[in-house]
């Protein structure tokens, strides 16, 4: 009988994968507790992608393997490495830096991911591939989080990604958008139908009771029955499943031969199935050479196989079983006997030391520490962290294992890992040694609790850490934390400008990058003239790109965002080719809100698309909220109503507990321009008033002055008394700041405002100040004084500033305003012919995006690199696009897009 017996459906959707992978390339997790099925029908996938001609690549977690990094992946890529040489320099350098076959520092891990996805695609385009890993729990997390990257991007490639993961073991996948099958138990009729087939001699009461302790469990069906026929008492133990399934197995290993149950303990604790080191590790154990033939009884029965490839386990039940029934005092002895077979292997060698000691040894932690700063340098940041924490468990001095446990918290805080980062912190807290261990540890802290609002009490806490510690850089860290909690709340001018003069006692000069975002963050207002200035003052110069971002994150804070985009987009274009998605993800979220405030819409569109999709990927909550926000606010500019309102719904869903003034703002400042834009005024007021309500959570200082002109224009009559005096604050603040899209939101809200006998002469005053970097604004003002002019009856005086306005918001894509400039021109009669939408219209942000940097001459390969999908992705999208535009040549493509 079939162990798929039961699982039709599932055994069909996964052949519908496979069948439709010329189509469409597509990935599955499949979820189950163990026993299932998981193994049964990715076996069944396999043999049934093997009769169609595909090409199969796999790979199984192993437990004992999941503190070596990219073990997994490099068994799974193994077979592909020699096209390698065709890989781009920095990607083959990244995975080959993974896999220790080259001296690489710090590779960065999305550049191996694409690297594995070039590769993948690479032997796709000669027949479609299918990639199936099983027990994915129990691969080491370098390679899960490579496999969610290419999983995510599969489906322009001739690739089916099948992923199996066991229940109740967290993975990077968990959080992932990928399609699930999750499995469970045979129903009644089946798992009777199994049964019988497997163990028809079982008398009644016994079959009854199998398949009620199994529940449809069909790895449960066929062993239980086993299990049961060899207890003394006939009856077995209500225990959890796994657990009663590992004594299943368990049952049958007391049957065996001493010498075999040493060797499977040898094979369960070592790091892979080779043999060898098996039989190696069992000579040291017993001071005599041990054969293969050891293993006979454990394969007659059913325990393992063992072929040239090594031994295998015929399920990880088996392995756990033979490894946790173990007395301990054995596992230590195989482990130190695997550490004396793995002699060549610095980095088995010392995880098979660490795990063959029960007491503290310097050597072993020191040998843990050099692990740690291998897999560093490898990118495997999780296994760095593994390694640190184990060499502090093990270390003898009190100080060597606090800063052991620092290290791996503050290795963890770059993964993002604030569980981790708690945990380390808790063993770490009750010993520190030292200020700077103090310190370190404060830093630490800030980083775990930055969503906890204590307000002025907090902030002081920083400044006094940034004061007394002494180390600049650790100082400059406690600076930055308190800035950016000023940024959130209104802590006041005094504790602001402590923050002010301890930063400038600490920076380099007046220039000093750091030194600017902390004034830009911390006093936007008062220090928005000098951090403009001096931002002009380097405009030009060459930085790298964690400092190019630092500048941008400046003028995009004092509301420069044409000073900002500069610099911004050259920190993004250095931290694409390094591979470091995090901090791309934050730079582009920067770049949205500047170009959308200086009226580069499309391009505002394609960051933030861009952005949300990373944000999402390195687990950057609120970076990929203020994305969905700046979407849905070029949603609603450009007419699209529903879907701006479910980007903020999303934006909202996605802060949940990390509510902050700072996104919330901002949140309900794109709700606001989406109702405006769709004309419920009524709507729009009562968002965008939210902001200017210091009592509101959505108040932020800074945020609503660039929302004055929405406002204001979005009041209804009845209103606009009440606004005033929220004018006449601004007015105040535009005093201290030369930031020119508050002064325009200024000029623009005094004409909406004006008494008819002053509206001419401060519309007029309005539109002659010259900004042509905030082109939308100068937009909406012509259409401003347009319908005034027409509301006093001078119609033919209207129609000018109307055309005017209408060809503008057409230049800028903003279809919405164009068609009000219209309804406008008609009112004041005047036949405006409609903006028929164009193919470009019709792109998706990531076709329009691709489309561009091939019209500006990259090659697919070069498109790929920059947007990390493959280059037959890019192709794929290059061919709906050309259809799209209606054009048969990438020649054509600069005509068809039009100016950018």
């Amino acid at each position: 009988m079939s162990p798929l017996i039961g699982r039709g459906p599932e055994t069909a959707r996964l052949e519908a994968l496979v069948d439709g992978v010329r189509g469409r390339g597509d990935a599955l997790v499949v979820r189950g507790a163990p026993g299932i099925g998981k193994s049964a029908l990715l076996e069944a996938a396999t043999a049934h992608a093997a009769a169609r001609g595909m090409a199969v690549s796999s790979t199984s977690g192993v437990q004992s393997e999941t503190h070596l990094p990219f073990a997994g992946l490099h068994q799974l890529v193994h077979p592909l490495l020699a096209a390698a040489e065709e890989l781009p320099v920095r990607q083959r350098e990244a995975l080959l830096g993974a896999f220790g076959m080259v001296d690489v520092a710090s590779p960065e891990p999305f550049l191996i991911a694409l690297a594995v996805l070039n590769l993948f695609g690479e032997a796709a385009a000669r027949r479609p591939l299918l990639v199936v890993v099983d027990d994915v729990q129990w691969l080491d997390r370098p390679t899960t989080e490579v496999l969610g990257f290419v999983a995510r991007r599969v489906r322009s490639e001739p690739i089916v990604l099948l992923l199996a993961v066991r229940d109740g073991h967290p993975t990077s996948l968990d959080d992932s958008d990928l399609a699930e099958l999750r499995l469970g138990g045979l129903t009644p009729h089946d798992a009777e139908a199994l049964l019988d087939a497997r163990a028809p001699a079982l008398p009644v009461g016994m079959r009854w009771r199998v398949l009620a302790e199994a529940a449809g469990n069909p790895l449960a069906l066929v062993e239980l029955p086993r299990a049961l026929s060899a207890a003394s008492t006939g009856s077995l133990e209500f225990l959890p499943l796994t657990t009663r399934l590992e004594r299943a197995f368990a049952a049958r290993l007391s049957l065996l031969p001493a010498g075999t149950r040493l060797l499977l303990l040898a094979a369960a604790a070592n790091d892979g199935p080779d043999l060898t080191v098996a039989l190696k590790a069992a000579a040291v154990l017993t001071g005599a050479p041990v054969g293969a033939r050891a293993l006979t009884p454990a394969v007659e029965a059913g325990l393992i196989t063992s072929d040239g490839d090594g031994v295998h386990f015929r399920h990880p039940l088996v392995r756990s079983a033979v490894y946790q029934k173990a007395p301990a005092a054995d596992r230590l002895a195989v482990h130190a006997a695997l550490a004396e077979a793995h002699a060549g292997d610095a980095d088995l060698r010392t995880w098979h030391r660490a795990a063959a000691i029960a007491h503290q040894d310097d050597s072993v932690a020191a040998d843990l520490e050099r692990l740690a700063a291998r897999a560093r340098r490898r990118g495997a940041i999780t296994v760095a962290v593994s390694a640190l924490r184990r060499a502090a468990e093990v270390s003898e001095d009190r100080g060597d294992r606090v800063e052991r446990l620092l290290r791996a918290a503050e290795l963890s805080f770059e993964l993002g890992r604030r569980d981790q980062i708690a945990e380390l912190v808790a063993l770490a807290e009750p010993e520190l040694v030292g200020d700077r261990q103090r310190a370190r540890l404060t830093w630490l802290k800030e980083v775990l609790e930055e969503n906890r609002d204590e307000g002025p009490a907090r902030i002081l806490r920083l400044i006094a850490a940034a004061e007394t510690v002494a180390d600049p850089v650790l100082a400059l860290n406690f600076l930055r934390a308190a800035a950016l909690r000023c940024w959130w709340t209104d802590s006041g001018w005094d504790l602001r400008q402590r923050v002010v003069t301890s930063a400038e006692r600490l920076a380099t000069g007046p220039c000093d990058p750091e030194l600017l975002q902390i004034l830009a963050t911390v006093s936007p207002v008062e220090s928005g003239g000098v951090v403009m200035e001096r931002l002009a003052s380097l405009r030009g110069r060459s930085f790298d790109a964690p400092v190019a971002r630092i500048l941008g994150v400046a003028g995009s804070a004092v509301g420069a965002y044409d000073l900002a985009v500069p610099f911004l987009n050259a920190a993004i274009a250095d931290l694409r080719a390094q591979g470091r998605l995090g901090l791309l993800a934050q730079a582009l979220v920067s770049q949205m809100w500047s170009l959308l405030f200086c009226g580069d819409v499309s391009g505002a569109l394609l960051a933030g698309e861009e952005a949300e999709r990373l944000a999402r990927e390195t687990g950057q909550a609120r970076w990929q909220s203020a994305a969905c926000a700046g979407q849905a606010m070029i949603a609603g500019l450009l007419g699209e109503e529903a879907r701006g309102m479910a980007l903020a719904a999303e934006g909202e869903r996605i802060l949940g507990a990390r509510a902050n003034s700072s996104n919330v703002a901002l949140i309900e400042h794109s709700r606001g321009v989406i109702a405006l834009c769709a004309g419920r005024h009524e709507d729009a007021y009562g968002h965008l008033r939210r902001l200017f309500d210091p009592a509101d959570v959505a108040f932020h200082p800074v945020t609503r002055l660039w929302a004055l002109a929405d406002l204001v224009e979005a009041a209804p009559p009845a209103r606009r008394a009440e606004i005033r005096p929220l004018l006449a604050e601004a007015e105040e603040i535009g005093g201290l700041t030369p930031v020119p899209l508050l002064h325009q939101g200024l000029r623009h809200a005094r004409a909406l405002l004006a008494a008819d006998a002053d509206a001419e002469r401060l519309y007029l005053d309005a539109l002659s100040a010259d900004q042509p970097s905030l082109p939308i604004g100068r937009a909406r003002l012509l259409l401003a004084h347009g319908v005034w002019l027409r509301r006093q009856r001078r119609i033919q005086e209207a129609r000018v500033p109307l055309r005017t306005a209408r060809d503008a918001f057409d230049a800028l894509g903003l279809l919405v305003w164009g068609e009000k400039a219209r309804q406008e021109l008609r009112a004041a009669g005047e036949a405006s012919d409609l903006r028929v939408a164009s193919g470009v219209d019709r792109l998706t942000p990531q076709e329009l995006h691709i489309a561009r940097l091939a019209a500006a001459g990259l090659s697919n390969r070069e498109i790929g690199q920059q947007l990390y999908l493959s280059h037959r992705t890019v192709s794929t999208h290059l061919y709906r696009l050309f259809r799209k535009l209606g054009i048969t040549a990438r020649g054509q493509l600069r005509d068809a897009l039009g100016p950018s």
